[in-house]
């Protein structure tokens, strides 16, 4: 399960509450776009849970998609933006990790297709990605189960 993150390249700019969303200087917010990407509609949602949406809708610069928006931010053309957690784990800056509530599940799957299933490779593969090596190397680049 993926993770939403709102990010900051700058240090000190996003707080640990996500306060920022509300301050009236903020003038741009980068977020995929969510009618093709879930990290987009997991931003649009968690706004409007927030109740902010409506207030910062005008502010929003969307991106084709969550490597586009991390890029935006990344710049500096947007102060912050709504990222996947795992592409901002050991990336510089201020986040604040969106709680898992505020938005639907950002569901990842693996899929074993018929055309693989006799294929040895490809089954190790899924037996691998189940086991507990796997599930910390996951965790550790910030997703969960």
């Amino acid at each position: 399960v993926g993770r939403l993150a709102l990010w900051s390249a700058k240090p000190g700019v996003v707080d640990d509450h996500g306060e920022v969303l509300k301050r009236e200087d903020l003038d741009r917010i980068a977020i995929a776009n969510p009618k093709l990407a879930p990290y987009g509609k997991a931003a649009v949602e968690t706004m409007q849970k927030l109740g902010v949406y409506e207030h910062l809708k005008p502010r929003i610069v969307q991106a084709e998609n969550i490597g586009q928006a991390f890029q935006f931010v990344a710049t500096g053309n947007a102060p912050i933006g709504f990222v996947a957690l795992s592409q901002v784990t050991q990336a510089k800056g201020s986040k604040w990790i969106v709680p898992d509530d505020l938005h639907a599940p950002l569901r990842q799957d693996a899929v074993l297709l018929a055309h693989g299933k006799n294929n040895e490779a490809a089954t190790a593969l899924m037996r691998y990605l189940k086991g507990d090596k796997a599930r910390g190397i996951i965790r550790a680049y910030g997703y969960g189960f």
